[in-house]
């Protein structure tokens, strides 16, 4: 099974503006679990995939969805940012 069949970008909704983030997706994971919230953001190296997140007690913001190894997290952004470049055509 390839990763997009294990995940999917389920839907891409983009944000007009001039603040950092530019989309808000959801993924879908096995044809069964959805994933909503993360976001496409431009940083000061260029677009990244934030995770969804909510805030502490502590006012820090915690992730309350992240891959586990760096690889996952590598693929998964390629994987969202190539939808993001798709759609912005």
């Amino acid at each position: 099974m390839s990763d997009k069949q294990i995940i999917k970008v389920e839907r891409i909704h983009r944000i007009e503006g001039d603040g950092p983030t530019k989309a808000f997706c959801d993924l879908l994971l096995l044809d069964s679990f959805a994933v909503k919230g993360l976001r496409v953001v431009e940083g000061k190296n260029g677009l990244f995939v934030g995770m969804p997140s909510e805030q502490g007690r502590d006012g820090k913001w915690y992730d309350t969805f992240h891959p586990v190894s760096e690889e996952t997290r590598k693929g998964l952004q390629a994987l969202v940012l190539e939808e993001y470049a798709e759609q912005t055509k």
